[in-house]
């Protein structure tokens, strides 16, 4: 991925700092791919995030949830002393930062055969849903059109 300008943006916007934030660190962080993992949508207001974490254990990885960042985090408690001839197996300590978008909650996490999953939800307010208004019709004040619900 190229490094993007976006100077023009800033100058012929306001309030969308956070959002140019976000792009700027996405393409700093292009380029880190350990550990492995995967996003997927496991339904319409549910993700799930799936990490590949071969050689450890689950009291060595740390899931913290601060406004709407979820970081992962590990680090291996000691290091084993055998004598290896080659190691491709990385246990080098890692930070991987996920943005999350408004109104996304950590359901919960299980770790099972080297693999961590993050189950996510996105729980909007009914308050933020869409919602249709009942229309009265003028000078008569029992005849009201009912509406179905927009969501």
């Amino acid at each position: 991925m190229r490094n993007q300008d976006l100077t023009p943006f800033w100058r012929s916007t306001v309030g969308f700092d956070r959002l140019f934030d976000l792009i700027e660190d996405m393409q700093m962080s292009a380029h880190d791919s350990h550990p492995a993992y995967d996003i997927v949508r496991t339904g319409s207001d549910d993700y799930q995030i799936t990490l590949a974490l071969a050689g450890f254990a689950p009291d060595e990885i740390t899931i913290t949830m601060e406004q709407n960042t979820l970081t992962v985090e590990g680090r291996k408690a000691s290091m084993d002393d055998r004598d290896y001839l080659y190691r491709g197996i990385p246990v080098r300590p890692f930070r991987r930062v996920y943005n999350l978008a408004e109104f996304v909650e950590v359901k919960g996490a299980t770790f099972e055969g080297g693999l961590l999953k993050i189950d996510l939800v996105r729980k909007v307010p009914e308050a933020m849903k869409p919602r249709r208004i009942a229309i009265n019709i003028a000078g008569n004040d029992d005849q009201t059109i009912e509406q179905k619900s927009a969501a």
